[in-house]
């Protein structure tokens, strides 16, 4: 991370989808870490390997892409290769409020910046209180700088662990719903602040997912196998500026890009 200047840049990429936005990360993110002076790339991985799930190889190609830290959600279980690099060194996340005993940790350093990954409880697993276990992780590690992936299904809960850690958070990140927000603001405290990233995925697709696929699911009610999209992949992230000796956001600013992808790639 560089060191010549009052101010951290952070970015944080939302949920990478498939070989698709594998590939787009690949493409873009050199060229972007470049032209805005990034200091940390944070990217969210959990659909990285097929659109479900995480595996090591999956990971070491993001971080090969110049990812420092990936992070996750619910999906985080569905390749079961990757429970020893959760349990490794390596940076990758698992969300924090699982209960005590999964595999892996919900939070890191990285320089002077703590990163937490947190899942959200509305509609999706039972897991412990976001609330509390962020609480108590920033009790227990206090940072000037601290970065929020919230990984959960409602605005409103999203919106919630927002202004609940504002002064105390960096900035709070949503991701899942694949579906970028244009909400990106900074609370009164000093905490960006957006609902969701978005998805590095393909465009002419359901959240990353062939559209027929999912059609029929929603038609029939009968059971489908989810296959990742092709064609053209959009590519949504946000940058969020902060002062490194405060932690107060400066700008939070929402950058998205396209790249063609193949028709057929998976």
């Amino acid at each position: 991370m560089t060191a010549d200047s009052d101010t951290l840049r952070i970015l944080m990429i939302g949920d990478v989808v498939g070989r698709p936005g594998r590939h787009a990360v690949a493409e873009l993110l050199p060229r972007l870490r470049a032209a805005h002076h990034v200091d940390l790339v944070i990217a969210n991985g959990e659909n990285a390997a097929g659109g479900r799930g995480l595996t090591p190889e999956t990971a070491r190609e993001l971080f090969a892409c110049d990812v420092d830290v990936i992070t996750s959600g619910n999906h985080i279980w569905r390749q079961k290769e990757i429970l020893p690099m959760l349990d490794s060194d390596e940076p990758v996340l698992r969300p924090l409020n699982y209960p005590a005993g999964a595999p892996g940790r919900g939070a890191l350093t990285w320089g002077p910046v703590l990163i937490v990954n947190l899942l959200g409880r509305m509609f999706l697993d039972h897991v412990d209180c976001p609330f509390a276990a962020v609480d108590a992780i920033l009790s227990q590690e206090p940072a000037r700088c601290v970065v929020v992936d919230v990984h959960a299904e409602t605005t409103s809960e999203k919106a919630a662990l927002a202004w609940h850690l504002d002064g105390r958070a960096t900035a709070v990140l949503g991701t899942h719903t694949h579906v970028p927000t244009a909400d990106a603001r900074i609370l009164p405290r000093g905490t960006a602040f957006i609902t969701d990233v978005g998805m590095v995925g393909p465009r002419d697709s359901i959240l990353g997912v062939r559209v027929d696929k999912v059609v029929n699911h929603f038609r029939t009610r009968l059971p489908a196998r989810f296959l990742v999209a092709g064609g053209p992949v959009q590519f949504n992230s946000v940058l969020v500026e902060a002062d490194r000796s405060s932690g107060r956001a400066l700008h939070i600013t929402r950058i998205d890009d396209f790249v063609n992808g193949s028709p057929h790639e998976r």
